[in-house]
């Protein structure tokens, strides 16, 4: 059975590990997901399994005494997608998200996803939408240089000439230039699990992670494969 589970970062720290090295860890609250849908090849044309993260109150409207609408809850779950987690079984969920498996005739609906999936030494696949940081200059977004930091010079952190003069007399597409920078879905492959806590749902993954904390976190098996 293929696994992927879906996660919200809690923060880095570090651990020792059996052998007494001290390895810098990512911790991500992984789970419990729900299975809230399974598609079939006759229904939707392709297999996959569709999966709900962290409960979400209901979109509740009432009617006032003169029969004017008070909504209480006004960011919940709509009426709509209420009855798909009723359909399911299962509770409203704030995340949804699905994940295409050859095999997900082996999953049910309702059907609980924990962190213990995994374990120790496992290699996953980690999505996430990576730091906002706004509108940055050609050095800070693009690693290009800067120029020389005399007073004379004139020319510091310009990110350089845009192009030739008469010929072709435009700027060619993908000119690196200021702009802006991050809040983009950034995935970093074949990470290490060190430690699963189970009772906790909690994985502690080697190295960094993208995505700020909280972020939504999509952990999957790696598609790497080792020579």
């Amino acid at each position: 059975m293929k696994k992927a589970i879906l996660a919200t970062k809690v923060g880095m720290t570090q651990i020792f590990n059996d052998d007494g090295v001290l390895v810098p860890v990512t911790v991500l609250q992984a789970g419990p997901c729900v299975v809230t849908q399974i598609k079939t090849v006759e229904n939707d044309g392709y297999e996959a399994v569709q999966v709900g993260f962290v409960d979400k109150k209901e979109r509740i409207v009432n009617k006032d005494k003169a029969g004017k609408k008070e909504v209480i809850h006004r960011h919940g779950v709509n009426k709509a997608m209420k009855g798909h987690f009723d359909k399911a079984g299962v509770s409203c969920k704030r995340y949804v998200r699905e994940f295409r498996f050859e095999n997900a005739s082996e999953y049910a609906l309702a059907q609980e996803i924990k962190a213990d999936i995994f374990a120790a030494g496992d290699k996953i696949d980690a999505s996430a939408i990576s730091k906002g940081k706004g509108f940055q200059g050609a050095i800070k977004r693009l690693g290009q240089h800067r120029g020389p930091m005399a007073h004379g010079s004139k020319f510091h952190r310009h990110q350089g000439s845009n192009g030739a003069c008469s010929s072709p007399s435009r700027v060619f597409k993908g000119k690196g230039m200021p702009g802006h920078m991050g809040c983009v879905k950034v995935t970093v492959q074949n990470l290490e699990v060190v430690r699963v806590d189970a009772d906790k749902n909690l994985l502690l993954v080697k190295g960094a992670v993208p995505g700020p904390k909280k972020a939504l976190v999509t952990i999957k098996e790696t598609t790497k494969v080792e020579a």
